[in-house]
């Protein structure tokens, strides 16, 4: 039989599904709406649209990696244990195999997923109702080299590739790729860890820097001495400022001793060329995301009350 558009849409707004599973749901039930709504209930299609307002703030980062190539992603779910769950782990490491291909967060949400006709948006709302909790796909990124290795790092690793930090360091050199990847890896470790605001000075937002020294103008005024030697003061904190921020000014983690930097230059000796660490990624898992916080206690007094 023929399906209307007004019908479509009536399911639509009953169940919040999308106008195709609400157009297949009626095809299969021959108009029938009662019917359509269970066909949709039955496929978890109606159920994923009503979880979709909780919070997903957990999941993983997932990273893959080709010839001179990697991506990173964030795929949330709303609790640790689905992270730990076998079909979430593939949908997330297949994620990271479309980002690989297309990079940005807009063009792997409209991308197909691997073995399917669905793009990856759809293939995340549809393992809604199968997982059993509120899924999305957050954002991807991608670094690519002309020459020379972008090396990866997984943080709480739970699968090859997938965890809860994920860094790529690309370093372009004419050198051996072996030894570059191997270096580059020692420097996603250390950005793991310390969180590099910027991988240069250069690149800090000028109004962060601005802030700092206004911070430390204010401070080294506080000492009472003359303009002069307070524009000193200010320097020299910024240059700590920035030996705290600036990933290629950092004291190493591997050897505090000495800079990135100079780790850079020392590695050069293994990888038998120049090399230069050209850009850099690190995705925590959900941060930025604000997550609700539920008040127990206030939740069963309302409770009582009603």
């Amino acid at each position: 039989m023929s399906i209307s558009a007004a019908q479509v849409k009536e399911l639509r707004d009953l169940t919040g599904a999308g106008m195709m599973d609400c157009k297949a749901a009626l095809n299969e039930t021959n108009g029938n709406m009662e019917e359509a709504v269970d066909w949709l209930r039955k496929k978890g299609i109606s159920k994923a649209d009503k979880k979709a307002g909780r919070t997903a703030a957990e999941g993983l980062i997932g990273v893959d990696n080709g010839v001179r190539e990697a991506a990173v992603v964030e795929v949330n779910s709303e609790t640790d244990f689905v992270a730990r769950n076998a079909a979430f782990q593939e949908i997330v490491a297949n994620v990271a195999k479309v980002a690989l291909a297309y990079g940005t967060t807009e063009a792997v949400a409209a991308a197909k997923y691997p073995g399917s006709d669905k793009s990856v948006t759809d293939t995340i709302k549809d393992a809604v109702g199968t997982i059993g909790e509120n899924l999305g796909f957050r954002r991807s990124a991608k670094l690519t080299v002309p020459h020379g290795a972008v090396a990866t790092y997984v943080h709480n690793s739970v699968a090859d590739g997938l965890g809860k930090l994920g860094v790529l360091v690309a370093i372009e050199t004419t050198g051996n790729e072996h030894a570059a990847n191997a270096f580059g890896r020692q420097v996603a470790m250390h950005v793991a860890a310390t969180n590099p605001m910027a991988l240069t000075a250069e690149q800090i937002d000028p109004a962060a820097v601005e802030r700092e020294k206004a911070i430390f103008s204010d401070q080294a005024r506080q000492s009472g001495k003359p303009e002069a030697i307070i524009e000193k003061m200010v320097e020299g904190r910024l240059r700590k400022f920035y030996e705290e921020v600036v990933l290629l000014k950092q004291a190493f983690v591997l050897n505090p001793d000495i800079t990135v930097e100079k780790a850079l230059k020392d590695a050069e000796k293994e990888i038998g060329a120049p090399a230069k660490i050209t850009a850099y990624l690190r995705f925590a898992l959900g941060e930025g995301i604000e997550k609700e916080e539920s008040d127990f206690a206030a939740e069963v007094a309302a409770a009582v009350k009603k």
